[in-house]
């Protein structure tokens, strides 16, 4: 029996994961090449820009798991 909600589980721990990697390596590569500016993100930027990007991350590959065949025509 397959439980739906563990790939959906998964789904959305690996995109919170990679939105927070994505963040900070997009934050450290403006801060290399920043000429005395400050990029700093507050609590509130940070967790909107997180969610957001988890958002995309999940919808850019929604039919790696849960049964999703992407052959299948729709009618």
């Amino acid at each position: 029996m397959k439980i739906p909600y563990k790939c959906a589980l998964y789904k959305l721990i690996a995109s919170l994961v990679a939105s927070s990697v994505i963040i900070y390596v997009i934050l450290i590569i403006a801060k290399a090449f920043r000429d005395g500016q400050s990029y700093g993100m507050s609590a509130g930027d940070s967790f909107i820009v997180w969610l957001l990007m988890a958002i995309l991350i999940s919808q850019c590959y929604r039919g790696c798991c849960c049964g999703y065949d992407s052959k299948k025509k729709k009618k």
